[in-house]
């Protein structure tokens, strides 16, 4: 039971993965633990409960993995997807520190399934949650009434005090009234800035209107600008964020991964002009998929269509909600309400510029074509099998990557250069330090379990000493 009239040894704002890691780290290092919550407990644990994965460095095959995934190769998918704009120091420490995590989080109770096949290809390089996030986060909450952490749900940190980078106290409101938290360390893990539309404006302009939010509306960027105004150093670019393609028809806030569509590399996509605008075959999928909603921001009205044939429909893992059907691509362009003379160029261009190889989804085919722009430089194939399928997109904005500055030690940078005496950071409020732009898959999660145990324990020796 929470005592809110004694000094904690840590204080954790954030419910999800960093949270959880970082509480249940500071705790096994005996220190006292408090964890506020904004959610009510149902809503508990922001994007993680949307999460399936995460990618971690291992030397050998296991029991959810089927071969080896060593640190410089991590190293180098993450130099590709981010094209060198991350913190090299930190990367690689993040990297060497994922591969006891695999490990760590078990023991935390966390269960993972047998590798995962498919269109995916992730078998090797990514392990999967039994149960998927929600089972995760169970585990970690179990854990930590297990062991001691103090949690309390529907707890809205309004203000914090702060001095010289110094954090004293934190002011929440807690059960109708404002109550003042004091403790001898803070960690902040408590998301970006994603569920802001006013604060997405500032950057994107009224194409934010557009944007639809995958996950949880509780993640305001509070916290974050909390820190910001007391001098904590930033770090990243506020226009990159984690933004994939997802049905236009999923709902503003909390759609989660079943409006996610993994279809594009089987297709095409064009935007309302019926026109392409992107190589739908630039790169496997996992590597790849995080930037589709950065390019439909870009387009006319922050929308684009996924079309396809039916020899396409049964390649891919289904959305939530059945793709859009016709028996002939004019047709479909009606339904679509898109230049239907247009949409049959595009196709019947596309369809005369592909070189047939050898179609394979798991690996950079020779499937392309050629005399057109954009190429499409693997598993093209032509849309010639009626009927004709489409989905419409949107972005769907999972995290911001504008946050923190933080240390090896997860500890928070100020300003002026110097440390702060005892605020750490962990997961997508920090996630800017690695992640410059783009995204490969899962590797949300490593920043946040990494980074939140890193957190935990150090905040932990800090209030001690």
């Amino acid at each position: 039971m929470a005592d809110l009239t004694k000094k904690y040894d840590v204080l954790v704002i954030g419910g999800g993965n960093a949270a959880l890691c970082a509480a249940l780290s500071a705790r096994l290092e005996g220190a006292s633990v408090l964890v506020l919550e904004r959610a009510e407990k149902f809503y508990r644990g922001g994007n993680t409960r949307h999460t399936r994965n995460m990618r971690c460095a291992h030397d050998e095959a296991t029991g959810t993995l089927t071969g080896p995934y060593p640190e410089d190769e991590l190293f180098e998918d993450l130099l590709r997807v981010t094209e060198g704009e991350t913190d090299e120091e930190l990367a690689r420490h993040m990297i060497h520190e994922s591969k006891d995590m695999l490990n760590w989080i078990v023991e935390q109770g966390v269960r993972f399934q047998p590798p995962l096949a498919g269109t995916l290809g992730l078998g090797r390089t990514n392990s999967f949650f039994l149960g998927g996030g929600r089972a995760m986060l169970n585990a970690l909450y179990n854990t930590a009434a297990r062991i001691g952490v103090d949690v309390l749900y529907e707890a809205e940190v309004t203000s914090m005090d702060i001095e010289e980078g110094m954090f004293l106290s934190a002011t929440a409101h807690i059960d109708g009234k404002d109550e003042t938290i004091r403790a001898g360390a803070l960690v902040a893990a408590a998301g970006g800035f994603e569920s802001n539309i006013d604060w997405l404006k500032e950057y994107w302009g009224e194409a934010a209107e557009n944007f639809l939010i995958r996950g949880t509306a509780n993640n305001q960027g509070t916290i974050l600008k909390m820190l910001l105004d007391k001098n904590v150093q930033q770090i990243g670019d506020p226009t990159q964020c984690h933004a994939v393609a997802i049905d236009a028809r999923a709902p503003k806030y909390d759609g989660g991964i079943i409006t996610r569509l993994d279809c594009v590399v089987f297709g095409i996509v064009v935007n309302k002009h019926s026109e392409r605008f992107y190589d739908e075959g630039e790169d496997i999928w996992p590597k790849r998929y995080a930037i589709w909603g950065r390019l439909v921001a870009a387009q006319p009205d922050q929308i684009a269509y996924i079309v396809f044939d039916h020899d396409s429909l049964h390649r891919f893992m289904p959305s939530l909600f059945p793709p859009i059907k016709a028996d002939t691509i004019g047709e479909l362009a009606a339904v679509l309400e898109i230049p239907a003379e247009t949409l049959e160029k595009t196709v019947t261009e596309f369809n005369g510029a592909v070189v047939d190889g050898t179609f394979d989804h798991t690996i950079l085919d020779d499937c392309h074509t050629d005399g057109i722009e954009p190429a499409k430089t693997h598993w093209a194939r032509r849309l010639e099998t009626p009927p004709y399928y489409a989905y419409p997109v949107r972005p769907g904005i999972t995290f911001t990557y504008l946050g923190t500055r933080v240390n090896k030690e997860a500890r928070m940078i100020m300003d002026d250069g110097k440390l702060s005496a005892n605020m750490f950071a962990a997961g997508e409020i920090m996630s800017g330090n690695v992640l410059g732009k783009g995204y490969a898959a899962g590797i949300g999660m490593t920043i946040g379990s990494v980074f939140g145990r890193i957190a935990g324990r150090e905040a932990a020796n800090n209030a001690r000493n």
